[in-house]
């Protein structure tokens, strides 16, 4: 692949690309390009043998336009400002598409987690968590999940909060366990409205996703319940990967039976179903009715794009096509729906987690996934009217119409002052 685009960058470029079909001043459309704030700090915390270790973090604030900054913590070594400041911002525009009151926030620590004990990522997490202390509240800004991070590093963020500040907050934070006031369907809400949002979208260009051959990249939480959720419509999972390489059979996998190998062995490599074992970018570039991309950001550029032969690709992942994928897909007839709207899911279950936590009243998963399924196919509808009504040139310039026209709205509405 040719050298990695930088996220930010990409995002400005999907805003601009967007602002051509707004109606608004350019210098108001110019502040919606930037964060609002960022966090840069350095942790300082003792090893299990005493040492002491450095550790760079990031919190961005990008828009509080419509409500409290929300976004998730990601524990990666390639997470860096630049990388914070655009997923970030692709919450602002993640929330307004679904109709969530958020801003956007990102945030995450430069570090392997694989290389640390459970003991010195609690007191990493708990570090991090007393330096977002003053920045963060259930009024202000909600951390969540993300990569590498899950309930246990959300239960220590909000342990340490609610000790700091000698108060009750569940609120503070989302992504945490039922018992520390999480939300039933939480898990899977990701995955979840990446398959509406499939669903939706073959129904919308007239074709079956039942039968419906299908590749997902990346097998972590989103990938693999993607890919059990669209097993259970009747579409055949051809071909799946994670960072150790992927797997391909022709007749399809049995999504569970893979998430089984990987959990007994550490990656999808060497299950004993596979016709063959593929590179990542092999399973991006197959023929199969739909792509999932569901690992990191930049996984499509413009010169893969190229060789990309899927008739569909639903964004799971955030940012996982540069702006020049877009460009070469369109002309190629690829129906591409965006990360904003497709994995949007996570962000509307922890709204959901963050609703029940302050009314201390929880809802049954079935009440949980009902919800989510009415807010996804109501943006579907929004996004699909607007790229028609509008003769946009793809459906992420309408979900960005549809998000920007609603930022807009409430800065608009709200009135400026020094």
């Amino acid at each position: 692949m040719a050298e990695q685009a930088n996220p930010f960058e990409s995002l400005q470029e999907q805003i601009d690309d967007a602002s051509e079909y707004v109606d608004a001043d350019a210098d108001v459309l110019e502040r919606l390009k930037r964060p609002e704030r960022v966090l840069e700090t350095n942790l300082s915390v003792e090893m299990d043998d005493g040492s002491v270790e450095v550790f760079k973090a990031f919190r961005s604030q990008f828009n509080g336009d419509r409500g409290p900054y929300k976004g998730g913590i990601r524990y990666h070594p390639g997470v860096n400002r630049d990388e914070v400041k655009a997923l970030s911002g692709w919450m602002v525009y993640k929330c307004a598409v679904v109709g969530i009151p958020y801003g956007g926030g990102k945030g995450g620590i430069v570090i392997d987690p694989d290389d640390y004990s459970e003991n010195e990522l609690e007191r990493i997490t708990r570090s991090f968590a007393k330096e977002l202390r003053p920045f963060i509240g259930v009024d202000r800004d909600v951390p969540a999940p993300d990569v590498n991070t899950g309930q246990r590093e959300m239960n220590w963020i909000k342990d340490t909060y609610e000790t700091l500040e000698n108060t009750t907050a569940p609120g503070v934070i989302t992504g945490k366990a039922i018992e520390s006031g999480g939300s039933a369907g939480r898990v899977e809400a990701t995955g979840r409205s990446t398959v509406i949002t499939a669903r939706e979208a073959f129904d919308y260009l007239g074709e079956e996703i039942d039968g419906a051959s299908v590749a997902v990249q990346g097998y972590g939480n989103a990938g693999w319940i993607a890919a059990k959720l669209i097993d259970e419509l009747g579409a055949n999972v051809v071909a799946v990967s994670d960072s150790s390489g992927a797997i391909y059979r022709g007749d399809g996998f049995d999504p569970r039976d893979v998430k089984d190998h990987k959990n007994e062995t550490g990656s999808v490599s060497g299950y004993h179903g596979a016709d063959e074992e593929l590179s990542n970018e092999d399973l991006l570039t197959l023929d199969v009715d739909l792509l999932v991309p569901a690992a990191l950001e930049n996984a499509i550029d413009g010169d893969l794009a190229k060789d990309v032969d899927a008739d569909v690709i639903v964004e799971a992942a955030n940012g996982p096509l540069t702006p020049e994928a877009d460009d070469v897909l369109a002309e190629s007839d690829t129906y591409v729906f965006p990360d904003i709207l497709a994995n949007a899911g996570g962000v509307t279950v922890s709204y959901f987690e963050w609703v029940q936590n302050r009314q201390r009243f929880y809802w049954s998963e079935e009440r949980v996934n009902e919800e989510l399924e009415g807010i996804i196919t109501t943006a579907f509808d929004d996004l699909t009217d607007a790229y028609e009504e509008n003769d946009l040139p793809n459906f992420r310039t309408a979900a960005y119409v549809v998000a920007i026209d609603r930022v807009l709205d409430s800065y608009e509405e709200s009135g400026n002052w020094p």
